[in-house]
């Protein structure tokens, strides 16, 4: 199984922030999408898919320590993470966890030729684990007549 299985049954759909945006608009739109990381593109709209960064609420927490409350109108491009980790969307599911393991990450950018199609979290392999053992337990559990029946 590789990533690309994760990312068919999962939204399509990629929340991202310009880099000029302030990371109180990052925080607003963490909390409306309900994530815990945004991926970051550059300001300029040619360039596409193209992943300029990552900014996580764990970059935001620490950079509060730092700056205080004037945080909140720094642009994102100063907070962000340049040259994310990324994985491609034919690495194997065991790669992209060891990724994630290895350099302390909860979300991976997908990229294929360069281009942003999609992001795993860790959140999509928990969910692709409870699927595993939800149709393990229902091929090895003996039926069970239901308490109800007559």
């Amino acid at each position: 199984m590789n990533v690309e299985h994760i990312l068919r049954k999962k939204e399509a759909r990629v929340v991202a922030v310009r880099s000029g945006s302030t990371v109180e608009e990052a925080i607003r739109l963490m909390k409306a999408e309900n994530i815990s990381s945004l991926v970051v593109k550059d300001v300029c709209r040619t360039e596409g898919n193209t992943l300029a960064g990552v900014l996580s609420e764990r970059d935001i927490v620490h950079a509060l320590l730092e700056k205080g409350p004037a945080l909140m109108q720094t642009p994102v491009s100063q907070l962000m993470t340049r040259c994310p980790v990324t994985c491609a969307p034919t690495d194997s599911l065991r790669h992209a966890l060891q990724l994630m393991e290895d350099h302390h990450i909860r979300h991976l950018p997908v990229l294929d030729d360069g281009h942003l199609i999609g992001v795993v979290s860790a959140r999509d392999f928990t969910r692709l684990q409870l699927e595993e053992l939800g149709s393990t337990a229902d091929r090895t559990a003996p039926h069970q007549p239901s308490a109800y029946a007559h």
